[in-house]
């Protein structure tokens, strides 16, 4: 992936879910986008007294909304181009699954423009990441 002054990061989700829901949605997504782009974080600062803490991203990571169909288009148009970037789905049938196995297992059997997708995360070149969200709104 690009240099990490490069990247940008969004997390879209929709803000019709419960707010726990939308609360975890994004995280699991976070997750996603920084196991795929460890740049991201996987850095340790130190504070004065020598206590060492993990850092949560070295960009902003903003929460964006946008409803179940934008959602899915988004996703879908951006898994049109899936080299140097990351896409994050949270597609909505994974909540009922608890083990990750059973996703593993299952998401081979689904078509994921057929699926209500909660929440999608992206990373990558600015120019990509504005081009699919330059019009959504924040989270509020």
């Amino acid at each position: 992936m690009s240099k990490i002054s490069e990247i940008r990061t969004a997390i879209i989700v929709n803000p019709q879910l419960p707010v726990g829901l939308m609360a975890n949605t994004a995280g699991a997504i976070a997750i996603g986008l920084g196991a795929r782009v460890q740049d991201l974080g996987a850095r340790t600062l130190v504070d004065i007294e020598g206590r060492e803490i993990d850092v949560s991203s070295r960009v902003p990571v903003p929460i964006l909304q946008a409803d179940g169909e934008a959602i899915r288009a988004l996703m879908l148009k951006a898994l049109e181009r899936p080299d140097d970037r990351a896409v994050v789905p949270f597609p909505a049938f994974a909540r009922t699954l608890h083990a990750y196995e059973d996703y593993e297992a299952s998401l081979p059997q689904k078509d994921l423009s057929e699926e209500v997708i909660d929440g999608v995360g992206l990373a990558g070149p600015a120019k990509w990441v504005k081009s699919l969200t330059g019009s959504l709104k924040l989270l509020r």
